[in-house]
């Protein structure tokens, strides 16, 4: 019988999460998760809706004047949701 180290519960899970091919879902998930983190509760209090599709992020916002304001900010959203992450997961943000 071959012998075997141990190693961290961490890297087991992630070995199997590439397995099983939910590593992408997993982080999806996450970046749609720490959105309300990033942009704070003044922001986060007018998002009805928000998810992640292949590196894309979806948010739905229901004012009008915050829509337009958070265009001229996209690119810095993106920049930290990726650093909240510590990956670079989202690669667009599309603001509804």
């Amino acid at each position: 019988m071959k012998r075997t180290y141990p190693r961290h519960i961490g890297s087991i899970i992630d070995e199997v999460m590439e397995r099983c091919g939910l590593t992408d879902s997993l982080n999806d998930q996450r970046a749609s998760a720490i959105w309300a983190e990033v942009v704070g509760p003044g922001i986060n209090r007018y998002t009805s809706r928000r998810y992640v599709d292949r590196g894309v992020m979806h948010v739905y916002l229901t004012s009008a004047p915050l829509k337009n304001e958070l265009q001229f900010v996209k690119e810095r959203l993106i920049e930290a949701l990726n650093k909240a992450l510590g990956a670079e997961i989202v690669k667009e943000l599309i603001i509804h």
